[in-house]
């Protein structure tokens, strides 16, 4: 099951599960759009891959498949 992580790794800023913003890479970092593409120029800092848009889960599936509520914050150097 997909994690849907609640906020941007690098600026935590809110990603909620209905998030046209969130990023993802192969391993799940979550970032937001504005970072994936001025600050990380579209390589994840932590396994060097690249980013797709997160899908976004319907809503009847956040009931049973909630968004995870655990932030990750590990801002890159700019």
């Amino acid at each position: 099951m997909l994690v849907l992580k609640p906020s941007c790794e690098n600026c935590n800023k809110l990603l909620p599960p209905e998030s046209t913003e969130a990023m993802i890479c192969t391993f799940e970092c979550s970032f937001c759009k504005d970072c994936v593409d001025n600050v990380l120029k579209g390589v994840c800092p932590n396994c060097g891959g690249n980013f797709v848009s997160r899908p976004i889960r319907p809503v009847g599936k956040l009931m049973d498949y909630p968004a995870s509520t655990d932030i990750v914050f590990k801002p890159v150097n700019k």
